[in-house]
C-alpha cells in the first residue's frame, strides 16, 4: 500500500508556525462557517500586520542608537549618556512583542517533540538578543540589536505575506458563500409566497425562483423553464437550459423564466456547502512536501546549533577574542534560518488550491493529490464516467420509409414511456425537430416494448425476443439484433410488418476519447471497470482503445480489482461517480469522484472533479506535476544559499578578508523570501501544449 493510500483522508491543522494566533482563535473546519474560517485568518493577518508595523517603527530609533550604524553613517552626534540602556529597552520590546509568535512556536514544537520552523527562527532571534543584552550589561563585544530588529521585521513581514496568501484562499470561500442568497420565496399550500431566511428552508419545501435571482438551495424544477448560469459553481461558461424534472444547484443564477422548485438539499447538505467544506479541508490538509519542509527546518536547527557551537570553539581555540568568536557563532545561528523555507510550501499550496478550485478540481486530500503525479494507471467506472449513462441512437435502418419518418413514429409510441430506451428515442426526435403526432390507446408490453395507435396506425416498438415469440420474421429483412456489440435493437412494427430497426447504446462521452488517448500518450494505462457483460465492456473498450478492462464486476468486487492492479506494482487512481464505486475509491492510491456523483462517492474520494468530464483527470495530473515542481524549486531557493552563507558566516575565508556580516546574511535571506513568493505566484495550470490555462506560458522562470 502506497504512502498516499496510507495517508488517505488525513486532515490536520497546519498552523504550528502561527502558534499564538492558533491558540487565541482555535479553528475546527467541521464546526465553523466559511465566514468564521475567513474571520480566523483575518485576525491572523491583522496580528502579524500590527506586530510588523510596531516593530518596524521601533526599528528606526534602534538603528539610530546602534553604535555600528552611527559609525557607518557618521551619526555620532546622536550619542548620549545611557543610550545603550535605551537601546536595550527597545530591543527587549521588539524581542518580546515581535518575537512572541516565534517563541511560542518554539515551545509548542518542543512539547510536540517536533522541532521545526519556529524553533529555527526562535534560536536565531534568542541568540541575537541575549548576546546583545550581555554586551550592554558589561560583556566585551558589539551590540546586535539592529540585526535582531531587522531580522524580526523580515520574519514578521514574511509571515504577514504568507497569511495574506492564505487569506486570499479564505476570501475565495467567502465569495463562494456569497453565492447563496439570504432569503427565499417560500410557496404556501394556498399558492401564496412569503420571504423567509434561507436557513429556515428544509427538504420538501416548494419555492419560487424569480428571473435574475440565485437559487437558495439544491432542488428539482416542478414547473417552469429557464437558462441557469452555473459558471461559478461548475465552470460551465454557457447557461444551461433546464425545465421540469431538472436539477437546480444552489447559487446558480436564474435566467428569464420563473421556476417552481422543490428543495432536495438545504443548509450544510447543499452542493455549494460541500464545495466550501472541501476547499477548507484542502487548505488545511497536510502534505508530504510540508513534512519535507519541516524536516529541513529540523536539520537546519541542528546545523545552526552545532555549527554555531563549533564556530565558537574553533575561534577560541585559534586564540581569538571571545567577543569575535561569539559574534561569528551568533551570525551562523542567525543566517542559518532561511525564512523562505517557511513560505516555500504553504504559498504554493495556497496558489495551487485556488487554481484547482477555479478549474473545477476540488482537492480533499493533498497527499493523494501530490501522489497523482506518479500514477501508473487510471481506472474508470464505465456508466456515467466514460459513458453518459443514457441511451443514444447508433443506427436507424428504415425499410418502408425514410429514417426521420421511422424515428417520428417510434418516438410517438414511446413518448409516454419512462424507459431509458424510450427517452433516447424521444430525445433524438426532438433534436431533429420532428413533430410527434398524438397517440391513443397506449399500452406498455412489460419487458418487451410498447404499443399505441398513431395516426390511425397500429404500431409497436418492441425487442427482438417479442418478434420471435410473435413469429414475426426480421432476419429475412436483413435486420438482426446487435447485442454482441453491447447494443440494443428495437423494432418498429405495424401489424406484422417490420418497418425498420433502431439500434441504441449507452453513449460514450466524446471527452472520454481525448482523455484516454492523452493518458496513454503520457505512459499511463487506461483501464475500465464495469458491471456490464463481457460484450458491452469489449465494445466500449474497443471504441475507446483502452489498455485493459474488467467486466461483470459486482459492486463489492471493485475494490478487489483495484487491489489486483496494485499487487502488480501499479500506482492506481480510480474515477467513479456512484455509491458502488466508493470502496474502490478508498482502495485506490488516488480516489477521484467525477461530476456531482453521490454523497458517498464524494466523501470517499480524495479529489472531486466538478464537471462530468474525464479530461479533468489530465488537468489534475498537470497541476499536480506543476505544483510539485514549484515546491521543489522553492525548497531549493530557500535552502541553497545556506551552503555558501554558513561557511562564510563561520569565517572560513576570514584570512583572505572575506567575512559575512549578519546584515548581509539577513539581506540574502530576504531576497530568497521574495524569490520564493514570486515563484509561487507564477504557478499555473498547463495544458497539453505547455500553454497555461491561466493566461500565461507555463514554463518556469
Amino acid at each position: 500500500m502506497t504512502e498516499g493510500h496510507q495517508h488517505h483522508h488525513r486532515v490536520r491543522e497546519d498552523h504550528e508556525h502561527h502558534a499564538e494566533a492558533q491558540q487565541e482563535q482555535p479553528h475546527a473546519p467541521s464546526q465553523t462557517s466559511p465566514h468564521d474560517h475567513a474571520d480566523h485568518h483575518e485576525q491572523m493577518v491583522r496580528d502579524f500586520r500590527r506586530r510588523f508595523w510596531i516593530c518596524a517603527a521601533l526599528t528606526v530609533p534602534t538603528l539610530a542608537l546602534s553604535p555600528m550604524i552611527r559609525e557607518l553613517f557618521g551619526l555620532q552626534a546622536l550619542a548620549f549618556t545611557g543610550d545603550s540602556y535605551l537601546l536595550l529597552a527597545l530591543g527587549t520590546v521588539i524581542f518580546v512583542y515581535g518575537g512572541r509568535p516565534f517563541l511560542k512556536g518554539l515551545v509548542d514544537e518542543a512539547r510536540a517533540g517536533q522541532p521545526g520552523m519556529m524553533t529555527l527562527i526562535a534560536v536565531a532571534i534568542t541568540a541575537a538578543y541575549f548576546y546583545s543584552a550581555a554586551v550592554v550589561l558589561g560583556l566585551q563585544g558589539k551590540v546586535f540589536f539592529w540585526e535582531l530588529a531587522t531580522l524580526i521585521d523580515i520574519m514578521l513581514l514574511g509571515h504577514w505575506i504568507e497569511m495574506r496568501s492564505v487569506m486570499g484562499a479564505s476570501r475565495a470561500l467567502q465569495e463562494l458563500a456569497k453565492l447563496m442568497p439570504e432569503e427565499a420565496h417560500l410557496l404556501g399550500e394556498d399558492g401564496s409566497t412569503r420571504d423567509v431566511p434561507v436557513g429556515e428552508l428544509s427538504d420538501g419545501d416548494h419555492i419560487i425562483i424569480k428571473p435574475g435571482e440565485r437559487a437558495p438551495a439544491d432542488g428539482r424544477i416542478l414547473e417552469g423553464h429557464s437558462a441557469l448560469n452555473e459558471a461559478m459553481l461548475t465552470g460551465e461558461a454557457m447557461p444551461v437550459e433546464k425545465g421540469e424534472g431538472d436539477e437546480v444547484i444552489g447559487g446558480a443564477i436564474n435566467g428569464d423564466g420563473a421556476l417552481e422548485v422543490v428543495i432536495e438539499k438545504s443548509g450544510e447538505d447543499t452542493y455549494l456547502s460541500q464545495v466550501i467544506r472541501m476547499v477548507q479541508e484542502a487548505q488545511q490538509s497536510r502534505s508530504r512536501s510540508q513534512d519535507l519542509a519541516n524536516r529541513a527546518a529540523f536539520w537546519l536547527t541542528v546545523i545552526a546549533l552545532s555549527v554555531g557551537a563549533v564556530t565558537l570553539a574553533a575561534w577560541l581555540l585559534a586564540g581569538y577574542a571571545f567577543d569575535f568568536a561569539l559574534e561569528r557563532s551568533i551570525t551562523v545561528m542567525v543566517i542559518t534560518c532561511p525564512h523562505a523555507l517557511g513560505l516555500a510550501v504553504p504559498l504554493v499550496v495556497a496558489v495551487s488550491t485556488a487554481i484547482a478550485a477555479r478549474h473545477g478540481l476540488l482537492i480533499r486530500d493533498r497527499t493523494a493529490f501530490e501522489a497523482s503525479r506518479e500514477l501508473d494507471a487510471v481506472v474508470f467506472d464505465k456508466t456515467g464516467t466514460l459513458t453518459e449513462a443514457r441511451f443514444g441512437i447508433v443506427e436507424i435502418r428504415a425499410l418502408a420509409s425514410d429514417e426521420d419518418e421511422l424515428l417520428r413514429l417510434a418516438a410517438a409510441v414511446e413518448a409516454r414511456s419512462e424507459h431509458p430506451i424510450a427517452e433516447g428515442l424521444v430525445r433524438r426526435a426532438k433534436k431533429r425537430g420532428l413533430e410527434l403526432p398524438p397517440v391513443t390507446d397506449f399500452r406498455a408490453i412489460p419487458g418487451k416494448g410498447a404499443w399505441a395507435q398513431v395516426e390511425g396506425r397500429d404500431l409497436k416498438v418492441v425487442s427482438g425476443p417479442y418478434l420471435r415469440e410473435a413469429g414475426i420474421p426480421a432476419e429475412a429483412e436483413g435486420l438482426g439484433e446487435t447485442d454482441e456489440e453491447g447494443r440494443t435493437a428495437v423494432y418498429v412494427v405495424e401489424g406484422r410488418e417490420v418497418l425498420g430497426v433502431i439500434t441504441l447504446a449507452d453513449v460514450v462521452r466524446e471527452e472520454s476519447r481525448e482523455a484516454i488517448s492523452q493518458l496513454q500518450a503520457q505512459g499511463i494505462r487506461a483501464v475500465m471497470l464495469t458491471g456490464d457483460n463481457e460484450q458491452v465492456a469489449a465494445s466500449v473498450a474497443g471504441e475507446l482503445g483502452l489498455d485493459e478492462y474488467f467486466a461483470e464486476v459486482l459492486p463489492d468486487e471493485k475494490a478487489g480489482r483495484i487491489q489486483q492492479l496494485q499487487d502488480r506494482g501499479l500506482r492506481v487512481a480510480m474515477v467513479g461517480d456512484g455509491v458502488n464505486d466508493a470502496p474502490a475509491l478508498v482502495q485506490a492510491d488516488v480516489g477521484i469522484a467525477i461530476g456531482a456523483g453521490t454523497d458517498v462517492a464524494v466523501e470517499s474520494a480524495d479529489i472531486v472533479l466538478v464537471r462530468n468530464d474525464p479530461r479533468n483527470v489530465l488537468d489534475m495530473l498537470s497541476l499536480a506535476r506543476a505544483t510539485r515542481r514549484k515546491m521543489v524549486q522553492n525548497l531549493v531557493w530557500a535552502t541553497a544559499y545556506n551552503v555558501i552563507a554558513i561557511p562564510l558566516a563561520a569565517g572560513v575565508l576570514y584570512r583572505w578578508g572575506i567575512l559575512l556580516p549578519p546584515a548581509v546574511g539577513a539581506i540574502v535571506m530576504s531576497v530568497s523570501t521574495v524569490v520564493v513568493a514570486i515563484n509561487a505566484r507564477l504557478l499555473s495550470l498547463p495544458d497539453s501544449s505547455g500553454e497555461s490555462k491561466d493566461g500565461h506560458h507555463s514554463n518556469d522562470p
